[in-house]
């Protein structure tokens, strides 16, 4: 990828949204909002606590979460849209 987040933030990649309704309506792209739950992609080391010394992330690569409506900041890298956001944004992990 080519880009490693700093400190305690983490970048996450959208899940796509259902594109129909449980009763079978087509949802089309302009009456969507964007996904609120996604995959990360890569994590920074972790948050310097006030001695000084690292604490790691709760989360790591792979874990899905949800994060709020206007968490992070949208950036394109390696022509994929992707969300740089601080660990503090992510509201949970989804566990299967």
């Amino acid at each position: 990828m080519g880009f490693r987040p700093l400190h305690d933030r983490v970048v996450v990649r959208r899940v796509d949204s259902e594109e129909k309704t449980k009763g079978g309506i087509i949802i089309p792209d302009t009456a969507k909002e964007k996904p609120s739950e996604g995959i990360i992609v890569s994590v920074g080391p972790g948050a310097r606590d006030e001695n000084g010394k690292v604490a790691a992330l709760d989360v790591k690569a792979g874990d899905r979460v949800l994060f709020g409506k206007w968490s992070g900041t949208e950036v394109k890298l390696n022509g994929e849209d992707l969300i740089i956001m601080k660990e503090s944004d992510i509201m949970g992990v989804i566990e299967a």
